[in-house]
């Protein structure tokens, strides 16, 4: 491994460096010289292990350059080369970042020596950044596929509660189809409708813990009922906020019944407090839901569904949102007729 190790020496004393040079290059090292810290930093790149630097040098000393070589270079290991008077000096360079340090004049054996302890040092430290690396990159992509198996698990779940019953089946993913569409009507990034299609699939999993006789009321529910029903929005928002790492989908699902004028719930929020995620779920909940059977009613027509929407506008509804739906409304098979 050593011989593929590139040594720099810099030393102001082109003897010494031809010294050192022919020693090391005997031990198999592959070395190359530099006479001040100004022409050594133009010959430094990540492709030198190790920098044997002299501190005594004309100009800009090997303390002054020893910073700027562990800046551009982190990974260079670096020995200090000093005169026994120096003993200080090169204490204070090791705290500062250098390897090790070599009296002069030099025992060549203990500097080849020194070299090779530094030069297993640098092997075993990129050893282990690269270790640590690669587990955060494994924990994160686990973490992610633990994320989207749940997720997957959850919406699994919502279509087999819909399943269970014939007036909500498949309404989840009608809703983040229409949702969807009007997200692209409108615009919107990429990222942004991604987020609104996984809302859209998962808005109502806080149903999973009402009862299926009181979602399925064929009568009006009253008080106590319908504020039970209103917590799937927050029981939703806690079923998914262990698992949904984004907090965009989590606001999504949780305000998606919050009305334009502030009259909606759970938090009574108004205009452009809401989430735009929730207002166009809004109105795609709202038109799938009118426009299919429930056991208190028969399904609407499309054209009935969306003067209805329009009516509601700025009362429950966003403008924007709705002229958007308007738009795109006959790509659903069922062209309204003013």
């Amino acid at each position: 491994m050593k011989k593929k190790q590139n040594i720099l020496i810099i030393d102001d004393e082109a003897p010494i460096r031809r010294l050192i040079r022919q020693k090391l290059t005997a031990e198999g090292y592959s070395c190359d010289e530099a006479e001040s810290a100004q022409q050594a930093l133009k010959k430094l790149d990540r492709g030198v292990a190790l920098v044997l630097l002299d501190i005594k040098m004309p100009g800009k000393s090997g303390t002054d350059v020893l910073p700027e070589i562990r800046s551009v270079s982190p990974d260079t290991m670096v020995i200090m080369a000093t005169a026994t008077t120096d003993l200080e000096i090169a204490l204070d360079c090791i705290r500062r970042g250098a390897y090790d340090y070599l009296p002069k004049p030099f025992n060549l054996d203990g500097l080849v020596l020194t070299v090779g302890h530094a030069l297993e040092r640098r092997r075993l430290e990129l050893e282990n950044q690269d270790y640590q690396l690669h587990l955060e990159q494994k924990v994160a992509e686990q973490a992610k596929k633990i994320r989207a198996d749940f997720l997957n698990a959850v919406t699994a779940l919502a279509y087999a509660l819909e399943a269970k019953d014939r007036y909500t089946s498949g309404h989840s993913q009608r809703v983040s189809q229409i949702a969807l569409a009007i997200a692209h009507e409108m615009n919107e990034p990429s990222e942004a409708i991604e987020k609104i299609r996984l809302a859209g699939l998962i808005h109502d999993i806080g149903k999973i813990g009402i009862s299926d006789i009181l979602l399925n009321k064929p009568g009006k529910l009253n008080d106590d009922e319908y504020g039970y029903i209103k917590g799937h929005c927050e029981v939703g928002e806690r079923i998914l906020a262990p698992i949904v790492a984004d907090i965009d989908i989590l606001i999504t699902v949780r305000n998606h019944h919050e009305h334009y004028n502030g009259g909606g719930y759970p938090d009574g929020l108004a205009g452009q407090q809401i989430p735009l995620g929730s207002r166009i779920l809004m109105v795609a909940d709202t038109f799938d839901a009118m426009t299919s059977e429930r056991p208190y009613r028969r399904a609407l027509s499309a054209e009935t569904a969306c003067a209805e929407i329009k009516r509601c506008i700025e009362s429950q509804f966003d403008p924007e949102v709705v002229e958007a739906f308007l738009r795109i409304q006959a790509c659903f098979g069922r062209p309204t007729r003013d």
